[in-house]
């Protein structure tokens, strides 16, 4: 079946996940707004994608998530680009943080603003657009650690990532039956900048390309939810969630 043509907004698009998502996304026939604070970056996968696809339109903004204004100055200017933006991925986010009260207020708070805070006005930058057009596709990153509250130098981030979850469960909520649709997605261990620091330590990792495939896989058939890839952490979300706490800490 021929995949219907979109254009695609993606935030932190300009390495890992929000990388590998506008290659493979550009590879079933997507037009691409990409946005990340690496304006290099940005054009050097702009150029990646029109060598591997020269028939997709790639548009690239530079954007500081952090910076509430830029945020709706952006998303408007690739509306004005395409005239109409059918499916925003909102993924742009950051993994630092401490243990609560070992005098690192200022990496949890950053993860807390840039994770939560900057999602929240991704979110409003986009159901704008959405509104207006009374049509669109909405898509969450979450993650796995949005299943139960984490310990240590997670705690902030699980709590962001179940934050930004609620916001697109509670968009669902409202809009069922509507013509915008709302995906959260929960990624398990992938490979990426972000986790480099990890990698070794877990034998649950996989590739970006394989992570970002079951993600882009689930995206495209518009899944209400979907913990990725589904094997093992579908079934890990359940125990995750109802697991008592000495069990969950032999297995984290």
């Amino acid at each position: 079946m021929a995949t219907t043509r979109r254009t695609v907004l993606i935030t932190g698009a300009s390495s890992g996940l929000g990388a590998e998502m506008a290659r493979q996304l550009a590879a079933k026939g997507h037009d691409l707004a990409l946005c990340a604070r690496r304006a290099e970056k940005l054009e050097s996968l702009r150029a990646e994608i029109a060598a591997s696809h020269p028939e997709r339109r790639v548009e690239v903004r530079v954007l500081d998530v952090n910076d509430d204004d830029q945020v709706f100055e952006v998303f408007r200017a690739f509306k004005n680009d395409f005239g109409s933006i059918d499916r925003i991925i909102i993924n742009a986010g950051l993994g630092k943080g401490a243990p609560l009260g070992t005098g690192r207020w200022d990496a949890n708070r950053e993860t807390a603003m840039t994770n939560f805070v900057a999602a929240l006005a991704q979110s409003e930058a986009a159901m704008e657009i959405f509104r207006e057009q009374n049509a669109g596709h909405f898509v969450m990153i979450s993650s796995m650690s949005a299943m139960r509250g984490m310990p240590k130098a997670m705690t902030t981030y699980a709590a962001t990532k179940a934050g930004v979850a609620s916001i697109a469960e509670g968009l669902r909520f409202e809009l069922y039956g509507k013509p915008i649709k709302v995906t959260v997605l929960y990624p398990g261990y992938i490979a990426s900048e972000m986790n480099e620091g990890v990698s070794a330590r877990t034998p649950l990792m996989v590739s970006t390309e394989k992570g970002v495939r079951a993600m882009v896989d689930a995206i495209e058939k518009e899944k209400d939810s979907a913990c990725v890839p589904a094997l093992p952490w579908a079934p890990m979300s359940k125990v995750m969630k109802h697991a008592p706490i000495p069990v969950l800490k032999k297995l984290m």
